[in-house]
């Protein structure tokens, strides 16, 4: 087996990855997938964090549009992902990955609280952990949380897992004639606008020179070859 290309990686799902099929919640043969992708990672001795979202449960930004106040709404998508986490550290204890759910906000009957140099130890001992919570801040999207965490942990790559199979200048699923990226860099990012994070996660990744990769989830396999090196999806770099 080729050695991987990084050695610890901070994975960012979206709450919809959950989804499967659904419109709504967890599919639990969805996270059971997920789940066993990233065991294989763990195999290969990657320490593998993740940042997980919330928008399959409750998405804050919506719930602000339609009149509720943005940082009420913001705390309940935070306890959306932490809802989520859980889920997660469910699916993949059953597939025998030791796992941590730690979160921005105390609720220490169902996670630790977030401390930098104990998340770190975890990693150390081959121990998936996953984020909730966000960053703990209304205002702040799950994006900058895995920028955040990211650069605290000291990883050395994000990994943006998504439906589609890189970044484009357009949206893919609505323009059939859309040009994927391979490469770019973040000032393009921010200067068109594109989709892949906030501009506040790309802001912290381009101070910090932290790469990030966008690939499809969807595709069976995909964590394992982005975690080799191999040409999966986009990569934005300096």
């Amino acid at each position: 087996m080729s050695s991987p290309a990084y050695q610890r990686i901070l994975l960012k799902l979206s709450g919809e990855a959950l989804m499967g099929e659904q419109n709504y919640g967890i599919d639990p043969a969805v996270a059971t997938q997920i789940a066993k992708e990233i065991g294989e990672i763990q195999e290969m001795g990657v320490q593998t964090a993740i940042v997980i979202g919330g928008g399959n449960i409750f998405r804050g930004v919506a719930a602000s549009a339609r009149g509720m106040d943005r940082a009420t709404a913001d705390y309940m998508g935070m306890l959306a992902t932490v809802i989520n986490a859980l889920a997660l550290q469910d699916a993949l204890e059953q597939q025998g990955v030791v796992t941590r759910v730690v979160t921005a906000i105390e609720m220490r009957a169902v996670a630790e609280p977030f401390i930098r140099r104990r998340s770190i130890r975890h990693l150390e001992k081959g121990r998936v952990v996953v984020f909730g919570a966000g960053t703990g801040n209304p205002y702040f999207s799950t994006d900058t949380a895995a920028a955040l965490r990211a650069m605290e942990i000291k990883a050395d790559v994000i990994m943006k897992a998504t439906k589609v199979d890189g970044i484009y200048d357009s949206d893919p699923m609505l323009n059939p004639n859309a040009r994927r990226f391979d490469r770019i860099s973040y000032l393009k990012v921010l200067e068109h606008e594109l989709k892949v994070m906030d501009a506040t996660a790309i802001s912290l990744c381009m101070d910090n020179r932290l790469p990030i990769v966008v690939f499809n989830l969807l595709t069976a396999g995909n964590i394992k070859r982005a975690i080799r090196g191999e040409p999966v999806g986009s990569v934005v770099t300096v």
